[in-house]
């Protein structure tokens, strides 16, 4: 190699040497994470509901505002957790912390925080947003979420529950090493092991629901003593996009079988004769909705099978598990189910006069030109049409237990 050659090559390494040690350097705008207030939780209530008001009104405010909503915020508490490693710290410090607002604007609000805290906030890790029921019923859920779309520090794929108590109270815990939000987050997870918790309703799923005015289900989440339960769901009504009601555990689960999208739970019955206890355990899910059209009369029938196991059953011991057994045991599952369904489709149809099941989809695919007729007052139709189903329940396996 020339002496001209090796100079140049020198001067390229040199220059793409100095190049990689730029681009090696990290964000230029990067923020220290130990320098923000990270929030993983957002809680939504009425204002005069949460007792906060005398506490918060102590404050100097010197804008204006309504008191309307009470704004809370669960941060990750970054000093707690540094603080826990050392042996004098204070054992009882909760490694999150709850901040709350009240006014009229969910930004303005998230601002005023600014001059609370030490640290600026960011929401590019939130979780979960609880909205409380009283709050729905009062205000339609596009504006109670209108700021989260539009924030671009707000990821759309956090998760969306309603409160049937206080928000603000959910995002309490008893003990000292749960992040409340993480928990309720995490329990969505759980859908595998109980048809009571549906499938998570994340920010950009609602905005959708919210566009098309359909009406929809959100997880039912209740808080007693810094504990929280999924405990049925709440009913929000497409054209208003109100709360409309709850359903209870029992027509969740109903509602749940007409929609075919439960991934696990238990179905607990009694023998017709002997009246003890069987319970089924689903391991399949499936429903299939048909709508028919007569003239202007429209009507659905719903096909619904299950394969599972028995998984307890009180009988008699020496009763052989037989071919006739597990017949009776699938009759006796199949009218729970039907009991379920009955109370599930009465609520929805009937009282609350919302299709939260699909009904109006499956139209709209099979029958698009009838659907164009009836979808601006979809619910009020839905309530009249005439809706039956079937149930096909098939036990697959018995445990361990024996035949004699």
């Amino acid at each position: 190699m020339g002496y001209r050659s090796f100079s140049k090559f020198r001067c390229i390494v040199i220059v793409f040497s100095l190049l990689a040690l730029i681009f090696q350097t990290g964000c230029w705008s990067k923020d220290e994470i130990e320098d923000l207030s990270i929030i993983v939780g957002m809680g939504l209530d009425m204002a005069n509901e949460t007792k906060l008001e005398e506490k918060l009104d102590k404050r100097r405010t010197n804008y204006r505002k309504k008191d309307n909503v009470t704004y809370t915020l669960q941060i990750v508490d970054k000093q707690s957790e540094a603080r826990s490693g050392d042996a004098k710290s204070d054992t009882s410090a909760k490694p999150y912390l709850n901040v709350s607002e009240t006014g009229d604007s969910l930004f303005e609000m998230i601002r005023e925080f600014s001059s609370r805290l030490e640290r600026p906030i960011i929401g590019h890790h939130l979780k979960v947003i609880i909205i409380n029921e009283s709050l729905s019923r009062r205000y339609d859920m596009n504006n109670l979420l209108s700021f989260m779309l539009r924030d671009n520090d707000i990821r759309l794929n956090c998760l969306v529950v309603m409160s049937s108590g206080i928000a603000r109270e959910v995002l309490e815990a008893k003990g000292r090493s749960i992040i409340p939000a993480f928990r309720l987050f995490g329990m969505s997870d759980n859908r595998y092991r109980t048809y009571k918790i549906l499938p998570p309703m994340s920010l950009i799923k609602l905005e959708g629901k919210m566009n098309s005015k359909s009406s929809y289900l959100l997880q039912n989440v209740i808080a007693v003593d810094g504990e929280v339960e999924f405990s049925g769901a709440a009913v929000v009504k497409g054209k208003s996009q109100k709360f409309r009601g709850r359903l209870n555990e029992e027509e969740l689960i109903g509602v749940t079988w007409l929609r075919g999208d439960g991934k696990g739970g238990a179905v607990k019955s009694y023998d017709q004769k002997t009246k003890e206890l069987i319970t089924y355990e689903l391991k399949t899910m499936k429903s299939k909705i048909v709508p028919h059209i007569e003239g202007s009369k429209i009507s659905f029938h719903v096909n619904i099978e299950t394969e599972g196991r028995i998984i307890e059953e009180w009988l008699v011991t020496n009763e052989p598990v037989d071919a006739k057994f597990l017949s009776k045991a699938e009759q006796t599952v199949e009218k729970e189910i039907n009991r379920l369904i009955k109370l599930g489709l009465n609520k929805i149809q009937k009282e609350y006069k919302t299709d939260v099941v699909g009904f109006g989809t499956r139209l709209s695919i099979k029958h698009p030109k009838v659907w164009k007729k009836v979808k601006e007052d979809w619910d009020e139709e839905f309530s009249r049409v005439h809706i039956t189903y079937d149930v096909k329940v098939k036990i697959t396996e018995t445990g361990t237990k024996q035949g004699h």
